[in-house]
Parts: structure tokens; sequence; C-alpha cells
């Protein structure tokens, strides 16, 4: 069964003739006609009532019945080619990504912004979670890509560096803190400090970092998400270590450097490594990419 016989036995039951419907479809009515009798050959079943003379062709019960069915295919065929082009064109697709929640807000968010304004029909689903929650995700599919913090060890996945991310500690504007240029790791022993949430790459990275150095920070709070921990530094509650990007751009708070040992994370763009990024995907990431070259 070729989809070309469907179109032609419509045309048939449309023009209820073999003579106009090539002319319509621009066929000679022979080679309308030789179709039309190979399917109904296929099928077992006639379709037409061909009487003498030049009046008009109507469908048998049989062909009466299965005329929806052949208008169904064909119209299934037409919708999945214009779904197609509306896919290539990036006109309807759904693109779901995951980040950092510290990465959300500094790193993803302008771009989404950008990408939505240019590719509107794109339904955007967007996971903020640590990077050892992303990455299993990653893996599985549940997410395009995401935005993680190296090292990545899944081997699964794929990463492409994107930027490095120094750490700095955040501190009140009155904090005793706040004067200095510069930082260390052993300043932090016994100094109170915000902390974020287990699963934050964020607090494994700060807590190693105090360890490697045998330090011992003082945690006056735990458990809190980004926006909430910036907002207890800003309260006076203590400082935070926290990536340079999420600092508020209104310089409410104070961004302290580390020097010596530092603090620093490689951000880079996670992905299945056996399988390309669809469209709509792709061209997300390549905002990305070209951003963190400017940056």
């Amino acid at each position: 069964m070729q989809l070309h016989q469907l179109a032609y036995t419509l045309a048939v039951a449309e023009e209820q003739s073999f003579t106009r419907a090539a002319g319509r479809l621009r066929l000679a009515q022979p080679s309308l006609s030789r179709q039309v009798r190979l399917l109904e050959q296929e099928l077992g079943v006639l379709l037409f009532h061909r009487g003498p003379g030049q009046g008009p062709v109507t469908l048998t019960p049989d062909g009466a019945a299965l005329l929806p069915f052949m208008q169904r295919v064909l119209a299934d065929v037409e919708a999945t080619g214009a779904e197609a082009r509306a896919l290539s064109g990036m006109a309807r697709g759904r693109l779901a990504v995951g980040a950092t929640p510290s990465l959300v807000t500094s790193a993803l968010a302008p771009a989404l912004v950008a990408f939505h304004a240019s590719h509107p029909g794109i339904d955007l689903a967007v996971v903020e979670a640590g990077s050892h929650q992303l990455v299993p995700q990653v893996a599985a599919g549940e997410v395009d890509f995401a935005l993680v913090v190296l090292p990545v060890t899944d081997p699964l996945v794929v990463t492409t560096p994107l930027f490095d991310d120094p750490l700095v500690l955040v501190t009140a504007p009155d904090h005793p803190f706040a004067a200095r240029r510069r930082v260390r790791v052993q300043d932090l022993d016994g100094l109170d400090l915000v902390m974020f949430r287990e699963g934050y790459d964020l607090r494994v990275t700060t807590l190693d970092a105090c360890a490697a150095e045998g330090v011992e920070p003082h945690l006056v709070s735990e458990g809190g998400e980004m926006a909430g921990v910036l907002s207890f530094v800003a309260a006076g509650l203590g400082a935070a270590v926290v990536p340079a990007i999420a600092l508020p751009a209104d310089g409410s708070l104070v961004g302290i450097p580390f020097v010596g040992a530092g603090l620093s994370r490689t951000v880079a763009l996670a992905q299945r490594g056996d399988r390309a990024l669809a469209r709509p995907a792709r061209a997300l990431a390549d905002q990305l990419l070209a951003g963190a070259r400017r940056r």
C-alpha cells in the first residue's frame, strides 16, 4: 500500500470521476485507474462502482467504510511533516536544562531570557539542584544538559569547561572583615559562617578546604539555599563562602577574594556522551558557550 494510492482514491471519491481526478492531480487517467485497481487488489475489496458511460463514480459500501481510514492516514502524514518542519525550525518543542542554584541566577537565567525571546514556542523546564544530583539526571536523559561544577566522574556524561569561578568570602558591609582586601582559608578558623545545605557543591568545597588547612569555622546556620544564605549574611548572622558571580549587583554585600590556597571551581556544561544535543538544546548551549568566551 502506497500513500499516493490513498491520495488517488480520495481524489476519485471527491470528484466522482477518474477523469476529473486525474486532471486535478495532473496524471494520465489510465495511470490513476491502474493505481486504484492495485490498491483494491491488495485490500481484497472493490472501492468504487464503475458503471458504463459518463455517470458518476460512487463508492461501494466497502469503499465508504475504508475512506475515513485513508483520510486519517494522509492527515497524520501531513501532520507529521508539519510537526517536523516546526521542530526543525524550533517553532515548537521542549527543553529541559539543569543548573546549580548559584548558576541558575548568574549564568543560566540571562541565556534563557535571550533564548525565549528568539524561540518563544519552545517550552522550558529548569531543574535546580547540586551537581551530584544533576549528573545522574543528565546520564538518565531526564535533562538535555546541565551546568555543573567539575569534576564529573560518570562515564556516560561528557563535559565542556565554560569558565573558572573564584569563590569569595561574602559579608555585610559592617562585618569586621568587610574592610579586608584579601582573606585566607586560615582566616575562617572560628569565624561565624552561614553554611549551605547538604548536597551543595559549595558546602563540600568550603569544608574540604578548611579541613585541608586544619581550621574549623563556627557554623551558625546550616541548610540554607543561595537566596537564604545571602539574606542571613546581609542581616549580620555571619559570613559565607559563595561564587563571585552570586554577589548581588547592587553592592549591598562585600565580596572578599581568597589568596594563598584559595578557593575556586570550574563550571562546565554536562551532556550525554553518546548522543548529540537536539536543536533547541544545541542553540541554548551555544549561547552559554558564547557567554563563557565573553566572560
